[in-house]
């Protein structure tokens, strides 16, 4: 069988997707989720449109938007509004969605790539589904299912699309890094370490595995073994990559290096808040000054937490709009590099916080946990 036959084969459900005759609809019974029954709302939206069922749509979008404001559903509902030259109304929406993907979290440039995508993946995985039940014994559809998942925060199934890829490749070191990652995600870190392991004694010089065996060892507290691992990955980065390395670089506690390496991501990419953001923070941690900045405009978040820096936001404040776990983390993280100077009992007890709570990804986990050993805490 020829990869073009491969490929008609495992997309023919899709072709199918897209051409069947409208029909009734059969929802799923609200989940009591409100991201997932959005999600659920938005994917069926996206049917309905490509049914022809513009208002049908309309109305789905709409009831998604109400229970949590997806940008992938704003973004979808303001296509669909111009499409039908209603473009007074879809022009806001455009404003809306972009304004929120501006200020979602991107994934960090030192992690995996599948880590640095944005977007909700609804209907992909959907999509992904319909393939990998068709061409059952390919590694593709179940990967791009499996990463879908993954990055939607559900790693279970994810690790379940991985292990049927590795029944049709078994031992393929990139699929068992992708079944570690899943592993982590779901807290079993130990198993993770051990699969990530096996792909590094193959593959000794996979910067993206030793990041995440560096996130699960610190995540149960083997902080030395987690910097060496960083450490390595530096040293693996090419001087192209600033943004990246300064990660690292801050993830292990090498906060000179940090603060010149973020300096260097400024210089390439001047509109970016959160290179500033972590140069300030490894410019304190380090004693170095850092040279007169302005807070930008643009992402509300990031903007706010640099604020704190030029002592124009307090505490309180950014607490108060602190309204994830992953928010509150970066909050109480810069909290604590901003008191550390003049009151580190401060600085101890925010870190400790983002210690035990916070997610062990976070860039800010790695730093809470070293300055708490440095400080004996």
């Amino acid at each position: 069988m020829t990869d073009s036959s491969i490929l008609r084969a495992a997309f023919a459900p899709l072709a199918r997707l897209w051409r069947r005759q409208a029909q009734p609809i059969v929802f799923d019974a609200p989940s009591g989720d409100a991201e997932q029954d959005a999600e659920r709302l938005y994917r069926d939206g996206l049917l309905r449109a490509r049914r022809g069922d513009a208002e049908g749509a309309l109305a789905q979008f709409d009831q998604a938007i109400a229970q949590v404001p997806l940008a992938d559903a704003i973004e979808a509902r303001a296509e669909l509004l111009d499409s039908l030259g209603r473009w007074e109304l879809a022009r806001p929406e455009y404003e809306r969605a972009r304004r929120l993907w501006s200020e979602a979290p991107g994934g960090m440039p030192d992690r995996r790539y599948l880590f640095r995508r944005g977007g909700s993946f609804a209907f992909e995985i959907e999509a992904y589904e319909l393939v990998r039940n068709n061409v059952r014994n390919k590694v593709l559809p179940q990967l791009a299912h499996g990463n879908a998942l993954l990055v939607r925060g559900r790693a279970k199934e994810a690790l379940d699309s991985y292990e049927r890829a590795l029944k049709a490749k078994p031992d393929l070191p990139e699929i068992l890094a992708l079944k570690g990652e899943a592993l982590a995600t779901l807290g079993r870190y130990d198993e993770a370490i051990q699969v990530f392991d096996g792909v590094l004694a193959a593959r000794p010089n996979d910067g993206e595995t030793l990041n995440s065996r560096g996130i699960a060892r610190m995540a149960l507290g083997r902080i030395a073994e987690a910097n060496d691992d960083w450490r390595r990955q530096f040293e693996l980065l090419p001087p192209t990559q600033p943004a990246a390395r300064g990660c690292v670089a801050l993830r292990h506690g090498n906060y000179g290096a940090a603060f010149h390496e973020f300096g260097l991501a400024r210089s390439k990419e001047p509109r970016q808040p959160c290179w500033l953001l972590y140069r300030l923070a490894a410019g304190r941690l380090a004693g170095v000054s850092s040279e007169p900045f302005t807070v930008p405009a643009g992402n509300e978040w990031l903007s706010a937490l640099i604020a704190l820096y030029a002592g124009q936001a307090t505490e309180e404040g950014l607490l108060g709009r602190a309204n994830s776990l992953g928010g509150r983390t970066e909050a109480l993280f810069h909290i604590g590099v901003v008191a550390l100077g003049a009151n580190p009992a401060v600085a101890r007890r925010h870190w400790r916080e983002v210690a035990d709570r916070g997610p062990p990804a976070m860039i800010e986990y790695a730093v809470a946990r070293n300055e708490l050993t440095r400080l004996g805490a």
